[in-house]
């Protein structure tokens, strides 16, 4: 690659499954009601993946309309990183089942597991085989989240849907990835988490009963979390871009808690107008959440070519990321 050359986004894709589960069919799941739900979270309701459709599919669609959106066939990916926290197997991984469903054939592929940060680290990820010389590299965020969550732990259940965005990054003429932070606290793994099915808890029959295939998570521990981190990695990203925080034209963060992110754009003193929240709808995608959200602005004509964005996630892990570009 040339020095001069930039490194962006050529195409985008989203796809959320058919199904809607509205806060009010969750009241007839567990004790919870619509005013509840969306009083601590935001969200009205959510896409749930139909019993035929995994991670990889859903993946798929969204990779494809990417490639399209690029002008591109999928023999030009050379490389296909796939960001989820709910893969249709432990192995092999999900980004090879999706090279093989779209048909990338010259392309490596390989999975990345950081939470609902997922996307944002596979951006950078993407970032640095354009600079070792890859030419097109396919990122994916693709979540049936659904899957890992227990339908009668109504903190949980009612928090989280299934979908799947993608990019194509390469070289650009204009514009590109400015600038980026990522990070993680190990110490406190333990309070976002799938506690079996991993080769420290392999799955048996006792834990199974025990419902501890399923996510658990330290919602207050987590809220702490991630008010004081969002805003911290944002101002990281911005001073490595050297970008303002009145220079982005839009903010779109991690779609987890209006409550969180109104705290957050609060703390970096960002427009409200400027952030692009569609969580009232979707859910909580994890690695999926931020190019559903961002496709969906686009769609609304809110995001155009040459807008600056900033990106930021946080999840699992307990792990953090944001980037600014040039859309």
């Amino acid at each position: 690659m040339k020095d001069s050359s930039k490194i962006g986004i050529l195409g985008i894709g989203a796809y959320v499954p058919k199904r809607i589960l509205t806060n009010n069919d969750l009241e007839e799941l567990v004790d919870t009601s619509d005013e509840w739900i969306q009083t601590r979270t935001g969200i009205k309701q959510r896409r749930i993946a139909d019993a035929s459709e995994a991670s990889s599919d859903l993946g798929a669609i969204a990779a494809k309309q990417a490639l399209d959106d690029a002008k591109l066939n999928p023999e030009d990916i050379e490389a296909i990183v796939t960001a989820t926290l709910s893969p249709d197997y432990i192995s092999p991984a999900t980004a090879c089942l999706i090279q093989s469903k779209i048909g990338a054939h010259n392309a490596a592929a390989f999975d990345l597991g950081a939470g609902c940060s997922g996307f944002v680290y596979a951006l950078t990820v993407a970032y640095g085989l354009v600079l070792a010389g890859f030419k097109k590299v396919l990122v994916v965020g693709t979540e049936t989240t659904s899957r890992f969550v227990n339908w009668q732990d109504r903190s949980t259940c009612v928090l989280f849907g299934d979908g799947a965005g993608a990019v194509v990054v390469g070289e650009v003429k204009a514009g590109g990835i400015l600038g980026w932070d990522i990070g993680a606290d190990g110490t406190n793994f333990d309070v976002l988490k799938i506690p079996a099915g991993g080769s420290r808890e392999p799955l048996s029959a006792l834990n199974i009963h025990q419902q501890r295939q399923y996510i658990y998570m330290n919602g207050a521990e987590v809220f702490r979390f991630a008010v004081r981190v969002i805003p911290k990695t944002s101002q990281k990203a911005l001073l490595n871009a050297q970008v303002q925080p009145d220079d982005i034209d839009w903010m779109i963060p991690h779609q987890a808690n209006t409550r969180i992110i109104n705290a957050a754009v609060e703390s970096l003193g960002i427009a409200k107008e400027s952030v692009v929240v569609n969580l009232d709808r979707y859910g909580n995608t994890s690695a999926a959440s931020i190019p559903i959200a961002w496709v969906e602005g686009i769609e609304e004509g809110k995001i155009k070519r040459g807008h600056k964005l900033l990106l930021v996630g946080f999840g699992a892990g307990l792990t953090w990321g944001s980037m600014v570009l040039e859309y």
